[in-house]
């Protein structure tokens, strides 16, 4: 069902001419019960929202199952809101003298590591921060043996193996590709360059400078006694994902309370030693190809009528998460959610720091039919949807299933003739096909964001 209640626009900032407006808490709990108890998009979430008047936290639903309650003191893995943390990091060692933007990566690994290169340019620090390294969203040996723990078994030896043996297909710096296993490499260079490992290194570079005592990665007891369970997309307990060699993207687990005290420092109300790390992130940003969108270091930015918001996303099997700020109107937002459903909580922190951005329509209903299996093989293939990112279709009975790097095989269910959906995953694909009814292309919608591709030759 789809959310039925707008945010009442009350508290102003400045004068009216130049304000911003922030929800009620009344409002803002009534979105997040409609999404739990209506729409069931979720199990539990927590909201927080900070302004230079006050923090709030907002919460509905439960952290398990059982009943337990969310908190804004509740641990949340958050995905690849991580790479904000690797991203302070990276701004700090700078402003300490301890390692440049325009440094090498390769600077920073084993001796036996050949980092790619093309036309003469090498891979630097500040090419990994924003995604234009030139290096694929994960790596091609990346084959979990765990779908529901997927990162757990890929080690530092299959990552050397990977970029030692991988040719570049652009220049580095030239065109933008979010890049898990980047970021992954620039947290596991940071942590070498500083002679610990990656959660030592947050702890002490981001975590103890701005008093966050509930973010980590390895979770004490008492931190686990307040541990949300992760949900799939049917609602049902998944286990929580362990990421050793590629930490720096999605390993971190945190509360809300706790990042509200990252925007706090990041929008100026709290003094903190990252202050010019963290101004310093934001000052310049790089083109991502998309409108109105550009990446800073670290910070996706979005910018609609004038309004800019800095953000970034995450997601696990079983986790949504969302942080953002406005420094323009002195706002930020965090939103968890412990279920990685199609809705997530995007819309939500968007909508939260600017209310012309609408909340997201409950999903479109998928009805599976029966086709003639005969049209299957035509579908069975490899199709290239951008430079180093592939999806593979392949066929097993009567069943398609589609398989990305990184993520588990997803099986298809037939809608149509050339229109098939996925269940666990907001995923549809139509398929492109000549006159033998063999498919040349591919339209591919996740999370409402469509892509076009083509079929690589078969083999």
């Amino acid at each position: 069902m789809q959310i039925r209640h707008a945010v009442v626009l009350l508290l102003s900032l400045g004068n009216l001419a130049n304000s911003q407006a922030i929800p009620t808490d009344r409002e803002i709990k009534r979105i997040l019960d409609d999404r739990i108890y209506v729409a069931h998009q979720s199990v539990g979430i927590a909201v927080g929202l900070i302004d230079k008047l006050s923090a709030r936290v907002i919460t509905s639903g439960s952290a398990e199952d059982a009943g337990r309650p969310v908190t804004g003191h509740t641990e949340f893995e958050i995905g690849s809101v991580t790479k904000i943390f690797t991203s302070i990091i990276l701004a700090d060692m700078v402003q300490k003298g301890e390692v440049r933007l325009s440094d090498p990566v390769a600077q920073y690994l084993p001796p036996e590591v050949r980092m790619p290169e093309r036309n003469g340019k090498k891979i630097t620090l500040l090419d990994l921060a924003t995604h234009t390294s030139g290096l694929p969203r994960m790596p091609s040996n990346f084959a979990p043996k765990d779908a529901l723990n997927p990162y757990a078994d890929y080690t530092a030896k299959s990552m050397f193996q990977f970029l030692s043996g991988y040719q570049l297909t652009r220049d580095p710096g030239e065109q933008y590709e979010y890049s898990n296993l980047g970021v992954g490499l620039l947290g596991f260079a940071l942590a070498r360059r500083a002679g610990t490992d990656y959660e030592t290194l947050v702890f002490s570079r981001v975590c103890e400078p701005l008093g966050m005592s509930d973010t980590r990665i390895k979770l004490t007891s008492e931190m686990k006694a307040r541990e949300a369970t992760g949900h799939d997309s049917a609602m049902k307990p998944t286990s929580y994902w362990d990421i050793p060699t590629l930490a720096a993207a999605g390993a971190l687990h945190s509360t809300v309370q706790d990042m509200l005290k990252l925007l706090s420092a990041e929008l100026g109300f709290t003094k903190t030693p990252l202050a010019a790390a963290m101004a310093s992130m934001v000052k310049d940003s790089r083109p991502t190809g998309a409108p109105d969108a550009r990446i800073a270091i670290g910070w996706q930015l979005s910018t609609r009528d004038g309004q800019a918001i800095f953000w970034h996303n995450g997601s696990t099997g079983g986790f949504r998460s969302y942080l953002g700020f406005d420094p323009a109107y002195g706002i930020g937002v965090v939103a968890f959610s412990n279920a990685n459903t199609n809705t997530g909580v995007d819309d939500l922190g968007f909508h939260l720091l600017d209310a012309k951005q609408p909340l997201a329509a409950a999903p479109t209903e998928h009805h599976e039919v029966a086709i003639d299996p005969n049209l299957l093989d035509g579908y069975v293939g490899v199709y290239t949807l951008n430079p180093g990112f592939s999806v593979q279709i392949t066929r097993r009975g009567e069943q398609l299933y589609t398989q990305a790097p990184g993520v588990p095989d997803f099986a298809l269910y037939a809608e149509g003739a050339r229109e098939f959906f996925a269940k666990e995953v907001d995923l549809q694909i139509r398929f492109e096909t000549d006159s033998h009814g063999k498919a040349n292309g591919i339209v591919l919608r996740y999370d409402g964001t469509y892509e076009r591709g083509s079929r690589a030759p078969d083999k």
